[in-house]
């Protein structure tokens, strides 16, 4: 059975720029997860940039890739962000609220998180596929 992940957005980012290792993960994958909060951010890094229309298509063209599945962002997931909030803020390991919200998600549907980012090394019991 492959991996089971949750994109972080600068491992879509990763991947949009032919990154080997990233794409290579991406091949391994039995489900990969986007969220509304790596969407958001996607669409908004989007906006600023001077290809918006094809960046946009060329995202939903790989959300309907059969592995991939949108995870809303619901009750549960707040649960999970509040529990991840007070965890960081007692260790004295704040990370931005977007990421708290993202580490939320991969905790809920038990996904290993592809990032980039050190910072989720702080947040106990998340998996991580990084590089």
């Amino acid at each position: 059975m492959g991996l089971n992940i949750l994109l972080d957005t600068n491992a879509y980012i990763a991947i949009k720029k032919g990154n080997s290792s990233a794409i290579s993960l991406i091949y391994q994958a039995y489900t990969i997860a986007v969220n509304t909060v790596v969407m958001a951010e996607l669409l908004a890094g989007f906006t600023l940039g001077n290809k918006e229309k094809q960046n946009i298509e060329e995202f939903n063209q790989f959300l309907e890739l059969p592995q991939c599945k949108f995870l809303s962002i619901n009750q549960e997931t707040a649960k999970y962000y509040a529990q991840i909030f007070k965890q960081l803020k007692l260790s004295g390991n704040p990370i931005p609220t977007n990421d708290i919200c993202i580490a939320a998600s991969a905790l809920q549907h038990d996904l290993a998180l592809f990032t980039y980012d050190k910072h989720f090394k702080n947040i106990r019991n998340l998996k991580l596929m990084e590089f």
